[in-house]
């Protein structure tokens, strides 16, 4: 009796051992960016042109896997759609639209006005004069309307203008501005509005975490709102280097922006581990340097001190997002490795960075799991 006794107990622990390893294993199995933030906000990615057309199968497997919100990261801005007047190239858009679609992704338009990487027809007539107001604006209200009503009800959200603003908060001085003046912004966000009027419209831009500029983000928003157009939120983007202190101040831009009425996305995340050339650290694309040794120094590999400091800086951002997450609705890294990152040829060309969370053979860095245990 007591042998039998003994054989059922032996038993029933290997079914229940089985159950906790099998467990275990699911769990592992599960334990992704997307899964693991299911309740806080939505884990994006840009994707480039190779992961869209399918040319990068282990990346583009690794965007299912992990990602659950995708943005465009060039293929939707007017010098890649529209080099020419009135001729659209709309290939690469639609399959990357098709993509979010088939794997139910939340779909990002990136973006519709900005003063870079806007061909220079735009702004001039055939004989190489500045166009008029109404030329413009005639101009913008064609491309915005032929790209959000393309995908109306597909785009879930778009970057409608992306960094109007200086780092003192003025209105920079780009074409848009300077033929059209400040309604550009506003003319913008009615044109995408009367396109689609359910798809959320966003302002994005860089350094929104520094005084000055929060708040000429703030009276962005303000302007629109008394204007009576829609805006959902504002897209924080997070282009950050290793030695940053903006924890603060970044807190403070969230909760400013969630007072005016609209939610927070945090765009374009990366941290470079690379020095800087100079203090005044931005993300104006025209910035570029000259290339030394001391700007590239992990050509082969990176000091485990540097990876520990890289690890710690992430942890302490998703910390921050965490605790907001009734305001945040989306974290979006810019690029899926770090062979994808523009990091590597701004604003130095040929240089090796590591900023985002997997590495070149698209293999989770240790802090993606770290990651994951704090959304537990």
């Amino acid at each position: 009796m007591k042998q039998k006794s003994n054989t059922r107990k032996m038993k029933l622990a290997i079914v229940l051992a089985t159950i906790f390893i099998t467990s275990g294993f699911a769990q592992q199995k599960n334990a992704n960016l997307k899964n693991a933030f299911l309740r806080d906000f939505y884990i994006g990615t840009a994707l480039d042109s190779t992961q869209i057309v399918g040319g990068a199968q282990a990346s583009t497997n690794l965007v299912k896997q992990q990602f659950n919100s995708i943005v465009a990261e060039n293929c939707m801005k007017i010098e890649k759609i529209q080099p020419f007047e009135g001729k659209f190239d709309l290939t690469l858009p639609d399959q990357f639209v098709k993509f979010g679609e088939k794997n139910k992704m939340k779909i990002i338009g990136h973006n519709l006005v900005w003063h870079s990487q806007t061909p220079a027809w735009f702004f001039v007539d055939k004989s190489g004069n500045q166009v008029s107001k109404e030329v413009l604006i005639q101009r913008m209200h064609n491309h915005i309307t032929t790209l959000v009503s393309r995908y109306k009800g597909k785009v879930n959200g778009w970057d409608v203008v992306n960094e109007a603003l200086e780092d003192d908060g003025t209105l920079r001085k780009s074409l848009w501005y300077k033929i059209i003046g400040p309604d550009y912004i506003e003319l913008a966000f009615k044109f995408a509005h009367e396109a689609d009027p359910k798809a959320e419209l966003y302002y994005n831009d860089y350094n929104l975490y520094k005084p000055a500029k929060r708040a000429g983000a703030i009276e962005i928003v303000k302007t629109l709102k008394a204007k009576g157009c829609r805006i959902d939120a504002i897209g924080e983007q997070g282009h950050y280097s290793l030695g940053m202190n903006i924890f603060d101040d970044l807190e403070e831009s969230i909760e400013t922006f969630s007072k005016l009425g609209v939610k927070v996305m945090i765009t374009e995340l990366d941290l470079t581990i690379l020095p800087f050339p100079t203090t005044d650290i931005t993300a104006d694309v025209s910035t570029s340097y000259q290339n030394s040794e001391k700007y590239n120094p992990y050509t082969k590999e990176v000091p485990s001190s540097v990876q520990q400091e890289f690890s710690d800086y992430y942890v302490k951002l998703f910390k921050l997002f965490v605790k907001h997450k009734d305001v945040i609705d989306r974290v979006t890294f810019w690029g899926v490795n770090d062979g994808q990152s523009w990091r590597n040829y701004w604003p130095i060309k040929i240089r090796t960075d590591y900023p985002l969370l997997f590495d070149r053979d698209n293999q989770a860095k240790p802090v993606v799991d770290r990651i994951i245990k704090e959304a537990k």
